[in-house]
């Protein structure tokens, strides 16, 4: 018979401290090498797959913002007063302008009117963009801007200096086509066929497609610095190279008017339905080297395409303030009364070029001036000495009459 007050034997564990040192050191093995392999070297998704994700992304942000529009609308629908201000007679009012008006006018019709093809367009656009290139290749301009604004103040603490190691502007260029005019409301929403009066109301806006295949490239290389605990710790060379392959989508532009107080701009922004492709390239490490980083790629990617979306996809749009269209006398060039300058020369070349005409014409005219007092006294050397030769008496200027002087 069992005592009960002597406790029964404990079980003996059926691991050694040994073997789960071992067990605790393979399972971190086995996490990390998962971590690596499926987290880093993982194989990124297709581009197909990756640009129709952020297709259905951008496109659910763009419904969800015009369906906030519509109810914000139909919430609050207070008529606009305006205080009526005196005008001079002398200056005839217009008519209203509307978007019938100069739909009708320009004989446009925006609901059975094809497409137009942009040709000279591209030709422009061509000739501005090999100029932008040539102007950048003078004098490093585009190597020093982009140097001085990476290394800018807003760079963090854990990197080093920045240091552009390529830049390539590409050789082709955009192609713009599919061109047509649609009237949208003031949040350029577009008015449908039954809009009615309601385009009155709006504005015109014009729609492109554009098409860039090209290898605009820009790479660099810095140093990841790890400063816990204390500075320098640890130092990581990364280079990195990102190159724009493909970009097409539609570009919109429309002119908001403008009132006494501010200026007529030019809006553009691009729909949600664009498509940008990047061919990353990644360099990681001084020794073992790590090179194209999928995970790299992936967020490079992810945030270039999110600075993109915050300035220029729909509903967000870039604006540009247009200057006074009205002919003015300064701004006139050509002609005879004032010789045309070749485009290269600036402002300030022309204003030293225009100095130094005023300071040789003033040359001239003094170097004249005092030729012909030169040749006047001369002159009057002259008949001076022929007086005296033929023994004539010679009279001072202003002398009294009668009185001679006889020179010896």
């Amino acid at each position: 018979m069992s005592n009960p007050m002597i406790p029964p034997p404990k079980a003996e564990s059926s691991l050694s401290f040994t073997q789960g040192l071992l067990l605790g050191q393979l399972s971190i093995v086995f996490i990390l090498g998962a971590f690596i392999k499926f987290f880093i070297f993982g194989d990124p998704p297709s581009p197909d797959v990756t640009a129709a994700v952020r297709a259905t992304e951008r496109r659910s942000r763009s419904l969800a913002h015009k369906r906030s529009l519509l109810s914000l609308r139909s919430s609050q629908r207070h008529p606009s007063q305006s205080l009526n201000k005196k005008r001079s007679s002398v200056l005839r009012n217009p008519p209203p302008l509307t978007t019938t008006t100069i739909l009708s006018k320009t004989y446009y019709n925006v609901d059975g009117h094809q497409p137009e093809s942009l040709d000279w367009f591209n030709v422009l656009v061509a000739q501005t963009i090999a100029q932008f290139r040539s102007d950048a290749q003078h004098d490093d301009a585009i190597l020093t801007s982009l140097t001085k604004a990476l290394n800018g103040t807003s760079r963090p603490d854990f990197l080093d200096e920045i240091k552009i190691t390529e830049i390539s502007l590409g050789e082709d260029f955009p192609i713009f086509s599919n061109c047509r005019v649609i009237p949208v409301d003031e949040d350029g929403l577009t008015l449908g066929k039954d809009g009615g009066g309601g385009r009155d109301q709006g504005r015109l806006q014009a729609r492109m497609d554009v098409d860039l295949s090209d290898f605009i490239t820009l790479a660099l290389e810095t140093k990841l610095l790890l400063n816990y605990p204390k500075p320098l710790v640890a130092v990581l060379p990364v280079a990195l190279a990102v190159s724009v392959v493909r970009f097409s989508g539609t570009l919109s532009i429309s002119f908001i008017p403008g009132g006494p107080t501010n200026a007529t701009t030019l809006a553009f922004s691009f729909l949600d339905d664009y498509r940008l492709d990047f061919s990353i390239r990644s360099l990681v490490g001084s020794r073992s080297r790590l090179q194209d980083v999928p995970k790299i790629a992936q967020l490079v990617e992810a945030r270039l395409h999110t600075w993109f979306d915050e300035r220029c996809v729909e509903p967000r749009f870039q604006h540009i303030e247009l200057p006074s269209l009205w002919p003015r006398k300064k701004n006139t060039r050509g002609g005879e009364d004032a010789p045309s300058e070749p485009a290269s020369i600036s402002r300030a070349k022309g204003k030293e070029i225009e100095r130094d005409l005023r300071e040789e014409a003033r040359r001239e005219i003094e170097a004249e001036a005092r030729a012909k007092a030169d040749r006047d006294r001369l002159e009057q050397e002259g008949i001076r000495w022929r007086r005296r030769a033929r023994g004539e008496e010679y009279a001072m200027p202003g002398s009294m009459p009668g009185l001679n002087m006889n020179i010896t």
